[in-house]
């Protein structure tokens, strides 16, 4: 009974630790196809858009809609880092935990990569290195941010640990 309990807590735990980033890889490869191309987006930006900046001309707000987009690379690919560093830093197997730097790094660019080959299929979307950098610019940015707070709540475990005994 006792084992059949654990093996059902084991598969919780997986599926806390994998789902969110499962899902989203996902969303990203979603994101590459043509439902997220410029002109599909500039439905719902260039509305709000035109709300923040009344008097900007159209050219101006086309360059902000482009900014906003390479914002959405850096935000889109720092999220994937985060649930990727949080499923294999706190994985049961030893091998993810020691080098979860490592395979989140590694994942973010295979699906940075994976993505931009998928845009170049496509006819409503360009295909860039540059937006390959972007994405493992926020996701490496992520994984710094990551490792500094495992670093700050590891001391600060010990330092509590220490003064209470």
């Amino acid at each position: 009974m006792a084992q059949n309990d654990r093996r059902k807590s084991d598969w919780r735990g997986r599926f806390y630790r994998y789902a969110p980033l499962i899902f989203w890889v996902g969303l990203v490869l979603f994101l590459s196809t043509g439902q997220a191309s410029m002109s599909n987006t500039s439905r719902f930006i260039q509305p709000l858009l035109e709300f923040l900046f009344p008097n900007s001309p159209e050219e101006t707000l086309i360059v902000y809609h482009g900014y906003l987009r390479k914002l959405a690379h850096i935000t889109e690919y720092a999220i994937l880092a985060f649930w990727a560093s949080r499923a294999f830093s706190t994985s049961a197997l030893k091998l993810l935990r020691r080098f979860w730097f490592l395979l989140s790094f590694v994942l973010v660019v295979a699906v940075a990569v994976a993505d931009e080959t998928n845009q170049s299929f496509n006819a409503a979307r360009t295909s860039s290195i540059y937006d390959v950098l972007l994405d493992i610019s926020g996701g490496t940015a992520m994984i710094l941010i990551f490792y500094v707070f495992m670093k700050y709540r590891k001391k600060r475990l010990e330092l509590k640990t220490l003064s209470s005994v």
